[in-house]
């Protein structure tokens, strides 16, 4: 029994419309299990860490009881969250995708931030997928994160299918 054109051709469409999407962002917890509280050096937190455009930052705090404001170089330095660039004060977390290179400061502005709960990081760009298994630990981070090999087989199939309709695509 023969299958109509029509029907391989939605099945490719489907297979190409639901193909998991190549991703090597990764989540980082800001403190990672201190998370977003007072008494942390965030700075050291920051220096164990390589930042790519793409990744996210996850700012989980205590409700009510601290915030997360983006700010400025001077305004990091000063711990003065009057004029942020964003703030985030609702719930109890907030996530930030680093959506390009350069320098990126954060404060709380309920006090703490004198007692250092501020942190900047620095945003390289995007990594290219990982050609051999990961070695490191960031490496496994990413590689955990989502890199799917779908879209190349996706890919052979659907051109397989495709390359059999017997009418020009």
């Amino acid at each position: 029994m023969a299958t109509s054109p029509r029907l391989r051709l939605l099945v490719v469409s489907f297979l190409l419309a639901t193909a998991p999407v190549l991703s090597v962002a990764v989540r980082f917890y800001v403190g990672d299990r201190s998370r977003w509280a007072d008494n942390v050096n965030y700075t050291d937190w920051a220096d164990r860490h390589e930042f790519h455009v793409g990744d996210w930052l996850q700012f989980d705090y205590k409700k009510d009881m601290y915030d997360v404001v983006q700010v400025n170089e001077t305004a990091y330095e000063k711990c003065d969250a009057s004029s942020p660039i964003m703030s985030y004060s609702r719930g109890h977390n907030f996530v930030f995708q680093l959506n390009h290179t350069g320098q990126f400061y954060f404060i709380c502005s309920r006090g703490q931030c004198w007692n250092g709960m501020k942190v900047s990081v620095l945003v390289q760009p995007a990594l290219p997928p990982p050609a051999m298994p990961p070695s490191s630990h960031a490496s496994r981070a990413r590689a955990a994160a989502g890199v799917w090999r779908w879209p190349s087989l996706t890919a052979l199939v659907g051109a397989a299918v495709v390359g059999s309709l017997p009418f020009p695509v």
